[in-house]
């Protein structure tokens, strides 16, 4: 059986899902409080969040119930 390939996006989904969990963000918080949490790697999940239409104040709950990820070609 062929191993599914998580979308990078769904890897961002979970670790934003696990501070939220952890009680360090809320859903509610905006987007770009967890930009320290990310540090260097912060540059490039933002501007795959702007790519996917999300701005810095968007409520971090739009992203986690986001359910598929599909980039237009």
């Amino acid at each position: 059986m062929p191993q599914q390939v998580l979308h990078p996006m769904v890897k961002l989904q979970r670790n934003v899902q696990s501070l939220v969990d952890s009680n360090i963000v809320k859903p509610t918080d905006s987007i770009w409080k967890i930009a320290l949490l990310f540090g260097n790697d912060w540059q490039h999940w933002k501007q795959e969040l702007l790519d996917f239409g999300f701005t810095m104040q968007d409520p971090l709950g739009e992203l986690l119930c986001v359910e598929t990820w599909d980039e237009e070609e």
